[in-house]
């Protein structure tokens, strides 16, 4: 049913995927499994999960792996099913069910994830089993790809072409639907943050969990506010980090974004004018102007690259927005640029550009290699078809012939640097079917437990703003914790966080509403 990609992915690739893009207060104590499940799913619920050492050798000796069965379509549950792909870290200590974590994207692979970083949970385990999963159409859960439309897609949104001949490259972002449609498979219909949380409570129930303990990063917390909404009732220790907007159209998440990159690029310059080693100079201004300038050149004459592809001005702003996630990768970052301006070699650049904008990328670590049922474009893949299934808006042609010069000039007002790379977002739905309405309409005054919300001061792709919209939005369940800090996501990088989190999934203890996490320079945080 998949196709896998025989080529080498290329740094265009790659590139798409940063363009294109995270409680009663009991403890979840297990329960029954099927609970309240409509009868036509107590298959489903009623399922226990079969957990064995993962497959891979590279996996870490203490990792377990697991399916559960879902409904393809919960409308036709007697229809298809798929498997979805879970791993975990058991509890060391007095077990008290599960917390579930989702790692954000969308698209990205929780069970990679949680092989290569997690010993930053560990501190959970000595209440819960530590679970992740590879949501449906991503991963190892019925991937989905765009075969060689990958490169079709990002010629059509990441050049002038859209603006010189918008109808040429609509067109082609058309073909490119259809051409994702059909390496994909059944699943793509199927794909969405909404069929993600139903299959979250099958989880739950498998789990022998009677209420949802979960922990989302970035679109997670998209993911973790839309199963509030489905399943209020069995919500438990809740955490969102990074909380995403539920409501801004998508050309206007992309503006946020650019704004969020170009504030942290110069959070970043800020930094790196300290350091003699700086290759932007020791003048901050000064750092501005060449960094505008070195996009500028490379634009105009890329470097090559061992992929075979040049290495572009618009590859180095994908690089940079995935070095701008976390403040510890800034040293890193520094000296990558350093080696492309000094000797041109763009190979610790384009180690970045895969990251694709889900948590932030770790300097090392363990993860799981055996992939290769994976197509290699699955995560930019994923990524726009979870956003084009979540977002209603199909502007038609004319329409985005008229407003996309004029928004393309928002974009770079917004940031000169990250504004044309950002516009992406307004066409990588264009050609594909209308996605749903009930994330903008229904997810709202919910009548849950407690959840905390987590907001980054400083974070390059969630701004503020928007968990204050979110928390707005949820209402009565929703706490607020202010991190200031930087970087994207607080529960890697702040210690306080860290502390204040655990203790709320740990022992259901809260921090007041509003109450806030000093910037901190410490690296890394674990439990």
């Amino acid at each position: 049913m998949q196709a896998k990609l025989s080529t080498r992915p290329s740094v265009r690739h790659c590139a798409v995927s940063g363009a294109l893009g995270l409680a009663l207060l009991g403890a979840g104590l297990p329960a029954a499994a099927a609970d309240d499940a409509p009868s036509a799913l107590s298959r489903f619920y009623d399922q226990k999960i079969r957990w064995s050492a993962c497959a891979d050798r590279e996996a870490p000796r203490d990792l377990q792996c697991g399916k559960v069965t879902v409904p393809l379509d919960y409308a036709r549950p007697k229809g298809r099913t798929l498997d979805v792909a879970l791993a975990r870290y058991r509890a060391t200590g007095d077990r008290r069910g599960s917390v579930l974590l989702n790692f954000g994207g969308p698209g990205g692979s929780g069970v990679t994830e949680l092989a290569a970083g997690g010993k930053d949970f560990l501190h959970l385990t000595n209440a819960y089993d530590v679970v992740s999963f590879d949501p449906r159409g991503v991963g190892r859960s019925s991937p989905v790809s765009c075969g060689p439309a990958t490169t079709e897609i990002s010629d059509a949104t990441s050049g002038d072409e859209e603006i010189k001949d918008p109808k040429g490259a609509l067109e082609q972002l058309r073909h490119a639907a259809a051409e994702c449609a059909k390496h994909s498979g059944p699943v793509l219909p199927h794909i969405g943050t909404v069929d993600a949380a139903k299959d979250m409570d099958v989880m739950r129930a498998a789990l022998g969990d009677k209420h949802l303990n979960y922990l989302g990063f970035s679109y997670g917390t998209r993911l973790g506010s839309v199963y509030a909404a489905e399943f209020p009732g069995k919500v438990g220790r809740v955490v969102l980090d990074g909380v995403d907007t539920l409501t801004e159209p998508l050309a206007e998440q992309g503006l946020a974004g650019a704004r969020g990159q170009q504030r942290a690029l110069e959070n970043f310059l800020d930094w790196c004018v300290e350091d003699i080693a700086c290759p932007f100079g020791t003048d901050a201004r000064q750092a501005r102007t060449e960094a505008l300038r070195l996009v500028g050149a490379l634009d105009e004459d890329p470097v090559p690259t061992d992929f075979g592809e040049p290495f572009t001005g618009q590859d180095l702003v994908g690089a940079i927005g995935q070095g701008l996630y976390s403040r510890q990768l800034w040293p890193s970052l520094e000296r990558a640029i350093g080696q492309l301006i000094e000797d041109g070699d763009t190979r610790g650049l384009q180690s970045f550009v895969s990251g694709g904008g889900t948590f932030p990328l770790r300097a090392g670590g363990a993860g799981l290699t055996d992939q290769e049922d994976v197509p290699l474009d699955n995560l930019p893949a994923a990524l726009m078809a979870i956003n084009c299934a979540d977002d209603p808006d199909r502007p038609s042609a004319a329409q985005v012939t008229r407003s996309l010069g004029p928004l393309r000039a928002r974009y770079e007002a917004a940031s000169p640097v990250f504004g044309r790379y950002r516009l992406t977002q307004v066409l990588m739905c264009y050609g594909r079917p209308r996605g749903t309405d009930y994330v903008r309409e229904d997810v709202k005054d919910l009548d849950t437990a407690k959840m905390l919300l987590v907001g980054t001061r400083g974070d390059p792709a969630t701004p503020y703003s928007w968990t204050e919209e979110t928390a707005k939005r949820l209402g009565r369940p929703a706490v607020v914790l202010d991190n200031k800090g930087d970087g994207h996501t607080g529960y890697a990088s702040s210690k306080c966080v860290h502390r204040k989190v655990d203790d709320f999934l740990l022992y259901g203890t809260l921090p007041p509403d509003g109450s806030s996490c000093g910037p901190e320079e410490s690296g890394q945080a674990t439990g």
